[in-house]
Order: C-alpha cells, then sequence, then structure tokens
C-alpha cells in the first residue's frame, strides 16, 4: 500500500521511519533513525509506574477502534497481584481490504516490537504476543527479524537489556476472520479455544489469556509509545485534539484520485484528508465510509467532521480500522449498505441470538431493498430491530453492525425510499421490482 504525505505541518510518529532506506529489515538503519532509544531510556531510568505514568498523561487511546485510554488499561492490569501478567498486540487487522497496520508492520517492525516490549515493562509481563492475520507474511517475516536482531543485541530475551527481567515476543500467525477484531476473541483463539467473545467485566486487563491479566492493544498503540516515553508525555499531548491526541493512521481507497495510507493527526476532517490528502474524488462524490464494513456512510455536507471517536460516533460512522472509503455516483448505496450487512452477519460467531439471529434477519431487510421485495412496515423494522441488536450486543463487532443500513437510511433516505416505494434504483445498479396500482 502506497504511503501518503500529509500536510506539511502535520508530525510523523507511526511512519517516520518509513522513508528510511533499509530500517524495516536491517536494526542498525532502525537504531540509527530512533528505534530501541525509548527501551533503552525506560530500562535505565524509568520504573514501570513511571512508564504507565508516562502513557496516561499523554492522553494516548486504543487506535483498534474502541479508543479506550492505554494508560489505563495498563494500570488496570498493573494492578492485578498476579504471579503472571501477558501483553498481547493485536495485528490482525481483521477488516476486508485494511491495509494501515499491515503497512505500519512492514515499514517500521521495530516500532511495534519495541511499543510492545514497553508494555511488558510498564506491566510486568514476560511474554509478548503479537498476532498476525496468516495471510501477511511480509509483516510476519519483518516482525520476526526484527525480535531476532533485538535478541542478539539482548534488548530482548531472558535478560532484557540487563534489567534482570525477561521479555519474550512471539509472533503468532491467525487465521483471519472479522471477528478477530475483538480482543475477548482474539485471547480465545490464542488458547485454542472456539473465537467467540466472553461477557464482561471482567475484562482481560483483570482477567483475560489463560484467566490471568492481560493487555491486549493495537499494533498501531504500541507503536506510538516509543515515541512517547523518548519526547515525553506533553509533546504528545500537544498533537492532534485534546480529548484524543496524537496521530493516526488513514487508508484512503474507492473513488478517490490518490489511493493509500497517510498518518494523520486527531482531529483531522475527512474534508483535508480526501481534497487535500487524496486529491479529491475522481467523479462526483456522493458518500464516506467511514471504519470499514461496520462503519457508516456519511454524505458531503458531513466532511467537515473530524477524526475522533466521539465526533464519527455522533455523525453515524466508526473510527474503526481508520479506513476511509470513497464513494461516486455509480454506486448504489442500498445495494452497498445491503452488502456490508450481510457481510458482518456472515462473519458473526452467533454466540448471542441477536446476533446470530439478529443481524440475519437484518442483512435479509437490506437484499428486499435492493429487490423491491418490502412491506411498508420493513423502514421502521430496520430500525426496531438495530436498536435490539444494539442494546443486547454482546461485543463492539455485534453493537455496530447495524450501522451500514442504519447511516444509509439516515442520509440517504431518498435513495432507499425509491428502491421500497417506488421500485427503482437511481444509480442503475439494482433491478427492484416495481410495484403499480391496477385499476379495477
Amino acid at each position: 500500500m502506497a504511503i501518503l504525505r500529509g500536510e506539511t505541518t502535520w508530525p510523523s510518529i507511526l511512519l517516520a521511519r518509513a522513508a528510511t532506506p533499509d530500517a524495516a529489515t536491517d536494526i542498525e538503519a532502525a537504531e540509527a533513525a530512533g528505534a530501541w532509544t525509548a527501551w533503552r531510556q525506560a530500562a535505565a531510568s524509568l520504573t514501570p509506574e513511571q512508564v504507565v505514568r508516562l502513557v496516561t498523561t499523554s492522553g494516548l487511546r486504543g487506535r483498534g477502534g474502541a479508543g479506550y485510554p492505554t494508560g489505563d488499561k495498563w494500570a488496570a492490569c498493573a494492578a492485578e497481584r498476579a504471579p503472571v501478567h501477558h501483553v498481547v498486540v493485536n495485528g490482525m487487522e481483521a477488516d476486508p481490504g485494511a491495509a494501515a497496520d499491515r503497512t505500519l508492520m512492514e515499514t517500521d517492525p521495530h516500532a511495534v516490537v519495541e511499543g510492545a516490549v514497553l508494555a511488558a515493562w510498564a506491566v510486568r509481563a514476560e511474554d509478548v504476543i503479537i498476532a498476525v492475520d496468516s495471510r501477511a507474511t511480509v509483516a510476519i517475516e519483518r516482525l520476526r527479524g526484527a525480535i531476532a536482531a533485538a535478541e542478539a543485541k539482548g534488548y530482548l530475551g531472558p535478560r532484557a537489556m540487563g534489567t534482570g527481567r525477561p521479555v519474550m515476543v512471539e509472533v503468532r500467525p491467525l487465521a483471519g476472520a472479522f471477528v478477530m477484531g475483538e480482543e475477548t476473541v482474539l485471547l480465545r483463539a490464542l488458547e485454542e479455544r472456539r473465537a467467540q467473545p466472553d461477557q464482561r467485566p471482567p475484562h482481560p486487563a483483570h482477567k483475560g489469556l489463560w484467566g490471568e491479566p492481560t493487555v491486549v492493544n493495537n499494533v498501531e498503540t504500541v507503536a506510538a509509545v516509543p515515541w512517547i516515553v523518548a519526547n515525553g508525555a506533553s509533546a504528545y499531548a500537544a498533537i492532534g485534539s485534546a480529548d484524543e491526541p496524537g496521530t493516526t493512521l488513514v487508508q484512503l481507497s474507492g473513488a478517490v484520485r490518490t489511493p493509500g495510507v497517510v498518518e494523520a493527526p486527531t482531529g483531522t476532517t475527512l474534508r483535508q484528508l480526501i481534497d487535500g490528502v487524496g486529491g479529491g474524488a475522481t467523479g462526483t462524490l456522493k458518500a464516506v465510509l467511514v471504519g470499514g464494513p461496520s462503519g457508516g456512510f456519511l454524505p458531503p455536507e458531513t466532511l467537515d467532521t473530524p477524526l475522533g471517536h466521539r465526533e464519527l460516533a455522533d455523525a453515524g460512522a466508526i473510527l474503526g480500522s481508520g479506513s476511509v472509503l470513497v464513494i461516486d455516483s455509480t454506486t448504489c448505496l442500498v445495494d452497498l449498505a445491503s452488502l456490508l450487512t450481510r457481510y458482518c452477519s456472515d462473519e458473526a460467531c452467533g454466540k448471542t441470538i441477536p446476533c446470530r439471529i439478529g443481524t440475519r434477519r437484518l442483512a435479509e431487510l437490506g437484499a428486499a431493498f435492493c429487490t423491491g421485495l418490502t412491506r411498508p412496515t420493513d423502514a421502521a423494522l430496520v430500525a426496531a430491530l438495530s436498536d435490539d441488536i444494539r442494546d443486547a450486543a454482546l461485543c463492539g463487532l455485534e453493537r455496530t453492525a447495524i450501522n451500514p443500513l442504519r447511516s444509509g437510511m439516515r442520509y440517504f433516505a431518498q435513495e432507499f425510499e425509491d428502491h421500497i416505494v417506488r421500485g427503482t434504483c437511481p444509480a442503475g445498479v439494482c433491478q427492484p421490482i416495481g410495484i403499480v396500482a391496477v385499476a379495477h
């Protein structure tokens, strides 16, 4: 995936070494560009409590979709008086077509590994598992290469960085599935159990992998930690928005002139990303899908919405994997919303009735919109069923499966009405059955 250049004033934290020759495969080049400086500093002069405090003060939030304060999660895990703690780094990138996490792991595996080691130091864990989709072969190879090179230098291993404490890091390839983006599902898969979410509480920070306290963070989250340790919490907190500072990776795709991955400060608007970084839409901009398959459709008039969990949720979308799909006028929103709802239903683990039956029924209603085989009450049924699924959901993926249809019907009501009432598809994609009155 191409790496795009943002505005000249935007800081680069996650992709700072992406342009450094050989930094991804040569530890000497990576160190010359700043890798392993933070871990060396922490091992020499920072206690685990001080590292937790740095991350908490920085305001870093999880980049895996939920946006939970990272420092709070680490503090909760560290406070558990269990003999064993774990760190699990989620590099599964479960969204189909998403490549931001994979780009990070391929271009700067040392940042991911170093951040994971700092997390282990902070919560007193002796083992780190980096879970990666087995199909991301380049990312797996480079992460393993970074681990081996760091072990050879004594940064990892039985006496990591001369601390006397062992920190063992392992890359664990897993079969990819959309549900693997949920943290408790990932933990069950690592235990070789059926990949289904757990009821919470207890949260993984208290009872996670093998029933022991576990920190679960996205690769993008841990990759920001070395920069925070090296440059200070206040420097990170000054970047981006005040509520959730820092930078995040955004993948631009679809009907955009320059697709690729860009690192942008939080608070950057969708308009800045699409027009400023992506060069604008290739055709007439119709909508933007933000957040992947369980994200939301936003119309052009909402493009000044900033990248932020609260702002996007208010607009009807999610930050999710950071994917921004630009949609032009040749796309039928009813058809695409129905397709995404069916995908979420097919990928659902089925542990609960709202997940197993509710999402399937929602997908059937979406399919009926495309064919014209609807009843007058179906639009209201979508709203009621969506509320039931959201309110009874066991995990975040189940909760957000309603987003494509709900956001589509919220902003593109006319297009849905054309399908449901008039039996026409303005984009010329669907062939709904037209219903006309017959004179007696």
